[in-house]
């Protein structure tokens, strides 16, 4: 009998349109999040390469820090997710919701 088993794909999508696998995302390791890696682990979640849960435990992120790359994402791609640039994109979003 067959149990419900996760069906996890071999690749992903990457934010730049290349293959994205469980061997080329960043090492578990990594300190320094720039716009790149952290768009790679958001599509890696979203495709379905790796569930959040494994993400924090992984890389040792909050479920708040990693929720704002996802959000962050979906408003403005992955110019977002660059630090010195999250108040422009925050007040853009908020601009476009009041009208």
């Amino acid at each position: 009998m067959i149990e419900n088993q996760k069906i996890r794909p071999a690749q992903v999508i990457g934010p730049l349109g290349e293959p994205l696998t469980l061997e080329n995302l960043p090492p578990a390791d990594t300190r320094r999040w720039v716009v790149r890696r952290k768009a790679e682990v958001v599509a890696a979640v979203n495709g379905g390469l790796l569930t959040i849960e494994e993400v924090l435990e992984r890389y040792g992120l909050t479920l708040e820090e990693f929720a704002s790359w996802q959000r962050a994402v979906d408003r403005s791609g992955m110019q977002g997710l660059r630090v010195t640039r999250i108040q422009h994109y925050r007040d853009l979003y908020e601009r476009q919701l009041k009208y």
